[in-house]
């Protein structure tokens, strides 16, 4: 297991992250421009080394009701490498222009596998329709439906 300082060394190396502390000596990284409401990425990180790192919007890791991994146990590569994808899963998704002449006023959400295609998914005309770039890929009657493509290509929100 890292220690508190191991753990804390690896956390500030990320420059996007700042630091707030708590009560108890724990230890608080917040996202300051996080897309949502979410800003904590790294949670009441203690001196004992036990602390939390929010993967709510990530599905490769197990989480608690608030979308927190337990962190204990990490090692130094996977402790980083949650970090990471925790940052960037709470970051603002910057539109080109051809996701923004496809995505227009619509609500959209983004899909992402593992070797970091994207995909788009727009309700548009009583339709859900996924998108890569500005070719439309498949067309679908429900949210449901789509969701299910998406998830059994290997496709996860982001």
């Amino acid at each position: 297991m890292l220690t508190f300082n191991e753990k804390l060394a690896i956390i500030e190396s990320f420059p996007e992250l700042e630091r707030k502390d708590v009560s108890l000596k724990r230890v608080n990284f917040q996202l300051p421009n996080s897309a949502s409401d979410k800003k904590n990425v790294v949670y009441h990180l203690h001196p004992n080394g036990n602390g939390f790192i929010f993967a709510g919007n990530l599905d490769t890791y197990q989480t608690d009701d608030k979308g927190m991994v337990n962190i204990r146990d990490f090692a130094p590569d996977e402790l980083k490498q949650l970090i990471k994808e925790s940052i960037e899963s709470l970051l603002p998704v910057e539109k080109t222009l051809v996701e923004e002449a496809i995505i227009g006023n619509e609500v959209e959400e983004r899909w992402v596998d593992e070797e970091k295609n994207h995909l788009i998914l727009i309700n548009e005309n009583e339709s859900w329709n996924i998108y890569f770039g500005l070719n439309l890929e498949e067309s679908f009657d429900t949210y449901g439906e789509a969701e299910d493509f998406l998830t059994e290509e290997g496709f996860h929100r982001v």
